[in-house]
């Protein structure tokens, strides 16, 4: 009798089918691998959008505008506003003057931070108390900041004209001159900034191998050697990136022109301390709203420029670490 063959069909099971609860999941993780990252930078894209892409494109297309609330129509006049800026020496005179109060406070304010940081990274007592206090400046109001060193700029009754007159030198009209304006509002940035800018030098030396300090040690380099050939090189992009960083502050200075000496929007009565910031405002209050916008757009470009040193500055520090 011939016995039957197995059926090798019968003995390959059939696919089973996938589980709704696991299809479920498998989406549901599949949806978090992929989406989440992009749902979590979503808001702050949608933020920048709407308070920093919006703000500028439609400056941009004001300063394409005669643009002002004392009428009921704004005309286009493309350029116009921009070929009248570039004409105007108030706009010149307020560029100077910013460039001149940052390099006034930027240069300081650097090699003054990074000695700071450098005397906090060693060994001390209650460094805590002494990083704090660095801090307090920065986040003291600006507004007391500016109104307490006006009254020690003052030309009669300041304490730093008082102090000058025991070292022979006359009564110094701080609010009068340009270069004197310059040095009054240079010094009360450095005020502010320069223990802030500290603590992020701070931050990046204690980023630096100890084994360095302790072979220039052994070998005999005083501090100030291992400052200039171990620190500095080291914390080469966060210097790139401090330097930057007020510079674009220094372009964006308002509140202390604005303040300092007799509150007016001209920064002086000569315009000597009249900073681009300043100038937007001034142009502001006057309703021009279509050449304040111009202004506010050559200021970007400056920032731009201003950016674009930086990244060939840190492809250069980059270049010279390794």
């Amino acid at each position: 009798m011939a016995t039957r063959a197995p059926d090798r069909l019968a003995a390959v099971p059939p696919n089973r089918p996938v589980r709704p609860r696991r299809f479920r999941r498998h989406l549901v993780h599949q949806l978090d691998v992929k989406a989440s990252p992009y749902a979590y930078v979503a808001p702050f894209f949608l933020l920048f959008s709407a308070f920093g892409l919006f703000p500028l494109a439609y400056t941009a297309w004001v300063s394409l505008h005669e643009w002002t609330l004392l009428r009921d129509e704004q005309p286009f006049v493309g350029l116009e506003n921009f070929r009248t800026l570039l004409a105007d020496d108030y706009f010149w005179n307020a560029t100077f003057n910013t460039l001149s109060i940052g390099v006034l406070s930027t240069l300081p304010q650097l090699l003054l931070s990074i000695w700071l940081a450098h005397l906090l990274n060693r060994p001390l007592r209650a460094q805590t108390f002494f990083r704090v206090t660095l801090l307090l400046p920065n986040v003291t109001s600006v507004v007391a900041v500016v109104v307490i060193f006006s009254q020690l700029f003052g030309r009669d009754f300041g304490m730093i004209n008082w102090m000058l007159s025991l070292f022979g030198v006359g009564g110094v009209a701080w609010t009068e001159g340009v270069l004197s304006s310059h040095v009054a509002i240079s010094i009360m940035i450095m005020w502010r900034w320069t223990g802030y800018n500290a603590l992020i030098f701070l931050a990046a030396m204690q980023a630096v191998p100890r084994e360095l300090y302790e072979a220039a040690t052994i070998d005999g380099a005083s501090g100030l050697t291992q400052l200039r050939r171990i620190t500095i090189p080291m914390i080469r992009p966060t210097i790139v990136f401090v330097v930057i960083t007020s510079t674009i502050g220094a372009m964006q200075i308002l509140a202390e022109p604005l303040l300092f000496g007799s509150y007016l929007i001209t920064g002086g009565v000569d315009r000597q301390y009249q900073t681009l910031s300043l100038f937007i405002y001034e142009n502001f209050t006057k309703l021009d709203f279509g050449y304040a916008s111009a202004i506010s757009w050559m200021m970007f470009v400056f920032i731009v420029l201003v950016a674009g040193v930086n990244y060939l500055l840190t492809r250069r520090s980059k270049g010279g670490l390794t």
